[in-house]
C-alpha cells in the first residue's frame, strides 16, 4: 500500500491533535475523579501518628547539599541534554548530507548542518529550566539569527532569501507541533504520552479505508456478498455497519499490541529507565526528526525512516548516565504542604522552587488537584484508564507502611529526583502526613494566603513544630497569611526550626531566596 509524505503528515497533525484533546479529557476526568475520591467515606480503621511511625524503619542522615550543589547539579543535567542532542543532531546531518548522494558528507559542512538541526535543544532546556514563553521563543529567535548566518557563510552562492526560507521550513511548522504537544499544563505530561498510541490507531485507520476504497475500485462483486448495494433501509445500515467494521477492526487489531507496548513503557518508568524528561525530550526529538524524514520520503522513499535512527543516541546514552551516576549517601527529602485551592501560586512554586529541589533530592506531598498536570507520570494515567485510580488511595493506616516503602527515592538516568505522592480520602490523611514527616528532612509549607480557618494547615503546624528530626521548616507567608494564628499553632517548635519567608508572586530574587532557604546543612542553610 503506497503513502505519500503528505498522507502520513496528516496522520502526524491529527494524532497530535487528538493528542491534545485527549490530554485536555484525561486532565478533566482525572480531576473530576480525585475529588471524589479524596471526599469519600472509608473505614475507621486509623492508626494512630505515633504508630505509622513506628512502623517504618529507621533511615540515616541525609547528605549535605548545598545551594551551590544544587546549581551544579542543574548544570550537569543540562550538560547531559546539550550532549546528547549535540549527538543527535550530527547524526541527523550527516545522514541527510549522505542521502543527498553528491559528495557533500564533509566536516566543514556537517558541523554547521548539525549546528541549524540543533534547534530542538532549546525547547527541552525551556522546559527543564521552566522559562516563559516569551523567553523560550527569544533565545530561539537569537538561535534563529546565528543559525541564519552559518547557512549563508557556507552557501557557494550566499542567498539570504533562500536561507531564511530554509529554516522557516525546519523549525517554523515543528515548534509549532512541539509547543502544542509539550508545552501547554495538561498537554505537557500527558500528549507526548499519547501521541504515539494515537498515530498507530490512525494509521490503522487509513489502512481499513484504503481496503474498502480498494474493494469497491476493485472487486465490487466480492463487496456486495456482505452488504447489499441498494439504497433500501436495510442495504443503508447494511453499508453502515461494513464502514464502520472496516474503520474499528484495525483499531481493535491494533489495541493489544499498543497496551503491550504501553505496559511496558509504564515498567520502563517504574524502573527509572525512563522519566517525564526523557519522554518530552525523545518526543521532541522525535518530531523534528520525523518531519525531517517525511521531507525526505520522495526521493528515498521509506528509506526516509533511516532519519530517525539517530533516536538510538537516547538509550546508549541514558544507559551510561545511569551506571556512571552513583550518588554518595541519601538525598535529602522534602515535605511540601500548602494551603489548598489557591492553584496558580502553587503550580508558580512548583515550577520554580520545587523543579529546582528535584535536582539534587526526592519530593514527597499529599496528592491533590492543585499539581495534577506537574505530577502526572505514565503510571498514573494508565492506572487511570484502567479504572484503577481508587487502589492508590490509602484507606486506613495499616496501608501507611507499605505505601511509603513502595516509594522511589532513586535518581532518574539524567540525575533528577521524582515526586512521591500520598493519596489520601479526608479520613487518612493526618495518619500519612505523620508517616511523611517520619520520611522528610525539610519542609517547605506554603501558607500564603492561611488564615485561622484553615484547620487542616494549624493541625500540620502542630505536627510538624512537634515532628522529631527535621532540620527546617520554611514557611511562606504573604500580606493575606493570619500570621499570628500560623505562629500560634507553631509554638511548641524547638527554637530556628521555623524560617518564615514573605513572599509574594514569586520574583525571581524570592525564588533564589526560598531555595537557599531549603538547602540545610547540620540544621542551618546553606547559602
Amino acid at each position: 500500500m503506497h503513502y505519500s509524505s503528505g498522507e502520513l503528515m496528516f496522520h502526524v497533525l491529527l494524532a497530535a491533535a487528538l493528542s491534545v484533546l485527549g490530554a485536555w479529557l484525561l486532565a478533566w476526568r482525572f480531576r473530576v475523579a480525585m475529588r471524589r475520591l479524596m471526599s469519600r467515606p472509608v473505614s475507621e480503621n486509623v492508626a494512630a501518628p505515633s504508630e505509622t511511625m513506628a512502623a517504618l524503619p529507621a533511615q540515616p542522615a541525609p547528605r549535605p547539599v548545598s545551594a551551590a550543589d544544587n546549581r551544579r547539579d542543574g548544570w550537569r543535567v543540562a550538560s547531559a541534554l546539550i550532549v546528547l542532542s549535540a549527538l543527535i543532531a550530527l547524526s541527523s546531518a550527516a545522514l541527510q548530507l549522505a542521502l543527498m548522494r553528491e559528495n557533500l558528507l564533509t566536516p566543514a559542512r556537517t558541523l554547521a548542518l548539525a549546528f541549524v538541526f540543533f534547534w530542538p535543544v532549546i525547547p527541552v532546556l525551556a522546559q527543564l529550566w521552566r522559562w516563559s514563553r516569551l523567553r523560550m521563543l527569544g533565545v530561539l529567535s537569537l538561535w534563529c539569527v546565528v543559525a541564519l548566518a552559518v547557512i549563508v557563510w557556507r552557501q557557494t552562492d550566499p542567498n539570504p532569501a533562500q536561507a531564511a526560507m530554509f529554516l522557516a521550513s525546519e523549525v517554523g511548522p515543528t515548534i509549532l507541533l512541539i509547543a502544542l504537544l509539550c508545552m501547554g499544563n495538561a498537554t505537557r505530561a500527558i500528549a507526548p504520552v499519547l501521541l504515539l498510541p494515537l498515530f498507530v490507531l490512525v494509521s490503522v485507520t487509513s489502512v481499513g479505508i484504503a481496503l474498502l476504497d480498494s474493494f469497491i475500485t476493485h472487486d465490487a462483486s466480492h463487496l456486495a456478498t456482505m452488504m447489499p448495494l441498494d439504497e433500501s433501509p436495510i442495504g443503508l445500515a447494511m453499508q453502515v455497519l461494513v464502514a464502520l467494521f472496516f474503520l474499528i477492526a484495525p483499531c481493535v487489531l491494533a489495541w493489544w499490541p499498543l497496551k503491550w507496548f504501553a505496559r511496558r513503557v509504564a515498567a520502563a518508568y517504574t524502573r527509572a529507565w525512563l522519566s517525564e524528561l526523557m519522554i518530552l525530550f525523545t518526543a521532541v526529538w522525535g518530531i523534528a526528526l520525523l518531519a525531517r524524514a517525511l521531507g525526505w520520503m520522495s526521493t528515498p522513499g521509506f528509506g526516509a525512516a533511516v532519519m530517525l535512527s539517530p533516536l538510538l543516541w537516547i538509550p546508549v546514552v541514558m544507559l551510561m548516565m545511569r551506571r556512571w551516576r552513583r550518588p554518595v549517601g541519601r538525598p535529602p527529602t522534602l515535605l511540601v504542604l500548602r494551603v489548598f485551592q489557591r492553584d496558580r501560586a502553587m503550580r508558580a512554586l512548583f515550577d520554580h522552587v520545587i523543579e529546582r529541589w528535584r535536582l539534587s533530592g526526592n519530593t514527597v506531598l499529599i496528592a491533590g488537584t492543585d499539581l495534577l498536570e506537574r505530577t502526572l507520570d505514565v503510571d498514573d494515567i494508565l492506572n487511570f484508564i484502567d479504572g484503577r485510580l481508587a487502589e492508590r488511595f490509602i484507606a486506613d493506616g495499616a496501608q501507611i507502611p507499605a505505601r511509603m516503602a513502595a516509594f522511589d527515592f532513586d535518581p532518574d538516568a539524567e540525575g533528577r529526583y521524582r515526586i512521591n505522592e500520598c493519596y489520601c480520602h479526608d479520613t487518612t490523611w493526618r495518619e500519612a502526613l505523620a508517616a511523611l514527616l517520619g520520611r522528610s528532612d525539610v519542609v517547605l509549607m506554603d501558607l500564603r494566603s492561611f488564615q485561622r480557618r484553615n484547620e487542616g494547615c494549624s493541625f500540620e503546624l502542630g505536627e510538624l513544630a512537634r515532628a522529631p528530626g527535621l532540620s527546617r521548616v520554611v514557611a511562606l507567608t504573604d500580606a493575606q497569611t493570619d500570621l499570628a494564628a500560623a505562629q500560634a499553632a507553631a509554638a511548641a517548635a524547638p527554637p530556628g526550626r521555623f524560617h518564615w519567608l514573605t513572599v509574594g508572586e514569586m520574583t525571581r530574587v524570592q525564588q533564589r531566596d526560598v531555595l537557599q532557604a531549603l538547602f540545610v546543612t547540620s540544621g542551618t542553610p546553606s547559602l
